[in-house]
């Protein structure tokens, strides 16, 4: 079982992080017809475009927001006027943050995340196993490993994170284009994976585990059946996954606002 359970804390933490104007998407007036003495062809159906199910207000802009390209340093100035810089030091990878914040939360739903693109810096100590050798279960010990990246879940003020989200939105929703999906909007996906990981569900210890190869994984195939992000907040325990659901409650209800 891979040390990837910082994922789960992007959804929570760094999706508040990631910055918000409406995404405009304008549609233009539309001529009337040229008359013509010969019978025109008939005019294409241009496809429909989206519906936006959670639109963000959009803020006033003190200044031009950077481009993704240019996004690390304003970012990791955001995060540390959220969280302190302490606290960047000891959890954010801070190098190319917006898009592997984006490219982490849209693979949540997946059956893996690429380590190479966490957001998160790596849990410190090492997973434990309790049980038998032939009946491994996973040790409630490693519970405690996630304990401060709780308490900075637990402390980030809700309203400033959105806030944040919502200031600098576009730099997020371009990340979220690049990946293919224009014109998706981005906040919509967060929307939707949040409600994702809410439907995880509370697996009460002892939960048992297998090791067909070199990694441990669950031994119930519907447990390891489930989605990176689904997987990682049972991993964390049911104390942990509480504080990340209620976070991602609190995020939730701001951002599906709307305008």
């Amino acid at each position: 079982m891979n040390e990837n359970i910082k994922w789960f804390a992007a959804a929570a933490a760094v999706v508040g992080l990631s910055v918000g104007a409406v995404l405009y998407i304008s549609r233009g007036d539309k001529k009337p017809p040229v008359e013509s003495p010969v019978v025109a062809a008939p005019k294409p159906v241009e496809p429909e475009e989206p519906a936006v199910k959670y639109p963000l207000a959009e803020p006033e802009q003190a200044a031009p927001l950077p481009s993704l390209a240019e996004s690390d340093p304003p970012a990791r100035s955001a995060l540390e006027g959220l969280i302190g810089k302490p606290s960047v030091e000891q959890f954010i990878v801070t190098t190319d943050l917006v898009r592997h914040v984006v490219v982490t939360i849209d693979n949540l739903t997946a059956e893996k995340v690429a380590e190479r693109i966490k957001p998160l810096k790596a849990t410190p100590g090492r997973f434990a196993v309790a049980g038998a050798e032939d009946a491994p279960t996973l040790d409630p010990a490693n519970y405690e490993r996630y304990k401060p990246l709780m308490q900075m879940v637990r402390t980030l003020d809700t309203k400033q994170l959105v806030a944040t989200y919502r200031q600098n939105y576009k730099v997020f929703q371009e990340a979220y284009e690049s990946l293919g999906h224009p014109p998706q909007y981005f906040n919509d996906r967060v929307i939707e994976v949040i409600d994702h990981l809410l439907a995880t569900p509370d697996v009460p210890d002892p939960i048992t585990l297998a090791q067909p190869n070199v990694q441990f994984e669950y031994a119930d195939p519907k447990l390891e059946s489930r989605s990176a992000g689904q997987k990682a907040l049972i991993r964390i325990g049911s104390e942990n996954a509480r504080v990340v659901k209620d976070k991602l409650r609190e995020l939730r209800a701001e951002l599906a606002q709307g305008v």
